[in-house]
């Protein structure tokens, strides 16, 4: 019998994120999330729209809503 080469116990260490590493590089796996900005806005609009006592939520809470938008525009959703 021949002797062969001991086996390296030393690998690279998986990656504690597999589902990253499938996604291929580039400025889409860079990008943020919708769900992920702006969520003191969204808070304070949500807030408003469903315990808003005004007949009409939608122009009570018109100034609330606007913010929330126009924090979005700046992360680039919606137009």
């Amino acid at each position: 019998m021949s002797a062969s080469a001991p086996l390296s116990t030393a690998s690279a260490a998986p990656s504690s994120n597999l589902a990253t590493d499938l996604k291929p590089p580039g400025t889409a796996s860079a990008a943020v999330k919708p769900c992920c900005v702006c969520k003191d806005e969204k808070a304070a609009r949500d807030e408003c729209m469903l315990f808003s006592t005004a007949e009409d939520p939608a122009q009570a809470c018109s100034g609330t809503v606007e913010r929330y938008r126009a924090c979005m525009r700046g992360f680039g959703f919606g137009s």
